[in-house]
C-alpha cells in the first residue's frame, strides 16, 4: 500500500513542472496578443486616407428634417470631391439604419441594413462627382440614426470605407388618398358587407314587426278574387243602353259614354217602318172596281 501511495507522490511531483510552464506560457499570451493588436492598429494608422469630401443631400427632405417613407423610394444625392493628386473611383454605396443611443446602458444597435448598389465611378483629381442613391424600407415609424457609406480606391488600388452621411431620419407611413384603388376597392367591399347584413337583419327581424295590411298589398288571388265579388254591385235595368252592332245587341250600363251632339238626328232617330195592310193583293182590287164600274 504504501508503495502505491509513493509512485502516485512521484507522478504528481512530475507533472507539477509542466503545469507551471503551461500556467507561464499562458500568462504570457495576452501580452503577445496586446502587442498584436497594437501593432495592426498602428498599421492602419498609418495607411493614409483618401483626400475626399462626401456631401449627401435628400431632395425630399422637409424643414422638420428628412423623413423615410414607407413603401415610397427614398433618394439620396451624394458628391464627391477628390483632392488628391491621382483619380479616384467610387465602387459602392451602402447603408444601415440605427437605435438612437441613450446613454451608456443602451448604445446604438444596427436594425436594418440598406440595399448596396455598385456605380464605378471615376473622379478625376480635383474633380466633383455626383451620383443618386435610391434605398426602399418598410419599418415602424419611429426615429432611427441613417448611415451611408461608400467605397473608394485610388490609382494603387487600396480600398477605403468613407462615411456619407450620419443622422437622424424619421420613418413613417405613406400618405393615404380617397382615390387610391385600394382604398375604394375597401370601401365597396365594407359597404357590400354591411348592406347584405343590414338587409338581412331587416328581413328577419324588423320586416315582422311592421306587417302590411291584405287591403294595402292587394291579398292573394283568392282574397283578390272574394273581395271583387263581394264589392260587385247590381245594375239598374233603366240605366242600361242597347247598342246595336254588326254582331248583335250589346247592352252597357251607368251613363252615356258618348256625346249625342255630334252625331245627326237622321242616326240617332230610328225611322219607323210602315205597315201595308194585309188582304187582297193590287191586281184583284182593280180587277173588283172595273166590274162594279
Amino acid at each position: 500500500m504504501r508503495q502505491i501511495l509513493s509512485s502516485i507522490l512521484l507522478l504528481a511531483l512530475g507533472a507539477l513542472p509542466q503545469a507551471v510552464r503551461a500556467a507561464g506560457a499562458g500568462a504570457a499570451d495576452p501580452a503577445a496578443k496586446e502587442d498584436t493588436s497594437q501593432d495592426d492598429a498602428a498599421n492602419r494608422d498609418s495607411t493614409p486616407r483618401l483626400a475626399v469630401n462626401i456631401t449627401t443631400q435628400f431632395p425630399q427632405s422637409e424643414i422638420f428634417g428628412v423623413k423615410l417613407v414607407n413603401g415610397l423610394p427614398t433618394e439620396a444625392l451624394i458628391s464627391f470631391t477628390n483632392n488628391e493628386p491621382s483619380p479616384i473611383t467610387v465602387s459602392v454605396v451602402g447603408g444601415s439604419l440605427w437605435t438612437p443611443a441613450s446613454g451608456d446602458k443602451q448604445p446604438q444597435r444596427s436594425i436594418r441594413n440598406l440595399t448596396s448598389s455598385s456605380y464605378n465611378l471615376e473622379v478625376p483629381a480635383g474633380g466633383s462627382e455626383s451620383l443618386s442613391y435610391k434605398f426602399t424600407i418598410d419599418l415602424h415609424p419611429a426615429d432611427l440614426i441613417l448611415k451611408l457609406f461608400s467605397i473608394a480606391a485610388n490609382e494603387k488600388r487600396s480600398l477605403q470605407t468613407l462615411k456619407a452621411f450620419e443622422g437622424e431620419v424619421s420613418v413613417v407611413e405613406k400618405p393615404t388618398s380617397f382615390f387610391d384603388p385600394q382604398i375604394i376597392f375597401l370601401y365597396l367591399v365594407l359597404g357590400a358587407v354591411f348592406g347584405g347584413t343590414g338587409y338581412f337583419v331587416y328581413r328577419t327581424w324588423i320586416s315582422t314587426l311592421f306587417p302590411q295590411s291584405s287591403k294595402r298589398r292587394g291579398g292573394k288571388g283568392g282574397e283578390r278574387a272574394k273581395a271583387s265579388s263581394r264589392g260587385n254591385k247590381k245594375v239598374d235595368p233603366s240605366d242600361q243602353v242597347s247598342v246595336v252592332g254588326a254582331d248583335g245587341p250589346a247592352v252597357t250600363s251607368g251613363a252615356k259614354a258618348y256625346d249625342e251632339s255630334w252625331i245627326p238626328q237622321h242616326h240617332i232617330q230610328r225611322p219607323e217602318s210602315k205597315r201595308t195592310r194585309s188582304g187582297t193583293p193590287r191586281i184583284g182590287r182593280t180587277s173588283a172596281k172595273t166590274n162594279n164600274a
